[in-house]
């Protein structure tokens, strides 16, 4: 009967330990407030809503003005704090945070401050809160990445054919390196593609001569960014005569846009998800560690 009671005991304390562990996550974007952007990033929401299961997922955007307008439309996203806070409320313990960014640059740093500010003024509430790297952080993310940008490219894409790839860029910081040493990869790949940023050192500028002397009569024009926003649908594809498309135009070639943002790639998804999982640095105790 004493044997019987302690092991009902024992089961009832691990029943009790497993509801009080609850693990959730937070995914964390810059934003987008155009329509026509947002499946990249719900297409990312999906995937890991699938791969959680019961487990909540919740979405941030870091840009308070695209939060502004987004809420003044009434289709609201939450701050990074907001969000915590939810998740918190919900009962989660062991947080899981994913940056939806390119590099490991400006828009990063700003989350895990962000992320600590949250956890310093409601300490204790989250055992754990342990934030996924960006898209590019390693050798074998760049390779990886090649791989899936190349495979997504317009079947309809013709030998000779011509790729520009644009990316956002940093004036300075790591960010303008990570995406350099991108381009360089994608030209190694393919001598038909060539990455270009808005900002930072490889701007379009450097790219356009080498279109020209390269031949081609079609260019493909294609984000390299997690959406398709504003930069895509302007500063890349727009009418306006300082667009990519229009330059490559009035240097006698077509250009071609094919607006999808990363985020819509499978292969992009599954990044961001083994980030996740393999997250290692826990900002919820960092003090403890030292």
């Amino acid at each position: 009967m004493k044997k019987c009671f302690v092991m009902v005991l024992l089961c009832c304390l691990l029943a009790a330990g497993t509801a009080f562990a609850k693990t959730g996550t937070l995914l964390v974007a810059f934003g987008t407030s155009m329509d026509s952007a947002r499946p990249a990033i719900d297409d990312i929401e999906k995937a890991y809503k699938k791969a959680a299961g019961n487990d909540p997922v919740l979405l941030a955007f870091t840009s308070d003005i695209i939060r502004n307008k987004l809420a003044k439309e009434g289709k609201p996203v939450l701050s990074v704090n907001a969000a915590m806070n939810e998740l918190a409320a919900q009962g989660v313990t062991d947080l899981k945070i994913q940056s939806l960014h390119i590099a490991p640059a400006e828009e990063y740093n700003q989350l895990e401050r962000m992320v600590v500010k949250n956890i310093t003024k409601n300490p204790g509430v989250f055992k754990t809160v342990k934030v996924g790297y960006p898209l590019l952080v390693s050798e074998k993310d760049l390779d990886a990445v090649v791989k899936v940008v190349l495979a997504s490219l317009p079947k309809d894409r013709k030998p000779g054919d011509a790729v520009v790839l644009m990316g956002h860029g940093n004036d300075r910081g790591p960010g303008d390196l990570t995406l350099a040493a991108t381009a360089a990869a994608f030209h190694k790949a393919d001598p038909h593609v060539w990455l270009a940023t808005v900002e930072g050192s490889n701007s379009f500028d450097n790219v356009l001569p080498k279109l020209k002397a390269s031949g081609a009569k079609r260019v493909w024009l294609q984000p390299f960014m997690i959406v398709a926003g504003d930069h895509a649908n302007n500063d890349l594809a727009g009418p306006e005569e300082d667009s990519w498309a229009s330059r490559i135009k009035a240097a006698g070639m077509t250009p071609m846009p094919n607006l999808k943002g990363l985020g819509q790639l499978k292969g992009i998804q599954d990044i961001f998800l083994s980030h996740t999982q393999n997250a290692v640095v826990d900002l919820a105790n960092t003090k403890k560690a030292d």
